[in-house]
């Protein structure tokens, strides 16, 4: 026996409504039918038939039976769509470090900065040890000798724990 792949989702396929015509076809078949009475009712002189009347309106058939026609399997409409928003992007992407994108304005910064002066000031520097310099000169000659270990270790409060081996 024979089995085929059935797809699980269609969703390009747009549903016939009259004929071949789809949703949007007849919706653009039928504007000019509802803009052609507004303009006869509309616009003097009221509710008479004039040669400008029917001249809008035979150009209003004209440009939507124009907008319905298929190419491609999109009709004229969504095609413009397309074609208009690509001429209507932007040409160049600069990149500026400076954009105002997520920076607070001027005014809630200068509140935000007062108010962390405090917190900053609370914390205290680490000391230095003022080392004399006859201990200098020895730590310089230990750090120079090959022999000698030396290892820095990173403590868990970020301070920095250095370790020589004694040399004998």
């Amino acid at each position: 026996m024979k089995t085929t792949l059935v797809p699980a989702q269609v969703t390009t396929v747009e549903d016939k409504i009259a004929g071949s015509l789809s949703l949007s076809q007849l919706l653009l078949l039928c504007a000019p039918i509802f803009l052609g009475s507004i303009l006869y009712i509309l616009f003097p002189p009221l509710l008479k038939l004039t040669l400008i009347k029917t001249l809008i309106f035979i150009l209003l058939v004209i440009a939507f039976g124009l907008l319905s026609i298929r190419v491609r399997g999109k009709i004229l409409l969504s095609w413009l769509i397309v074609i208009s928003r690509y001429n209507l992007r932007p040409r160049f992407y600069i990149y500026d470090k400076n954009d105002s994108y997520l920076r607070l304005p001027p005014a809630l910064k200068a509140k935000t900065a007062k108010q962390a002066k405090p917190a900053a000031a609370k914390k205290e520097r680490p000391r230095r040890s003022k080392i004399p310099m006859s201990q200098m000169v020895r730590l310089q000659t230990v750090i120079a000798d090959p022999r000698a270990k030396l290892r820095f270790r990173v403590s868990r409060k970020g301070g920095l724990d250095v370790h020589i081996t004694e040399i004998k």
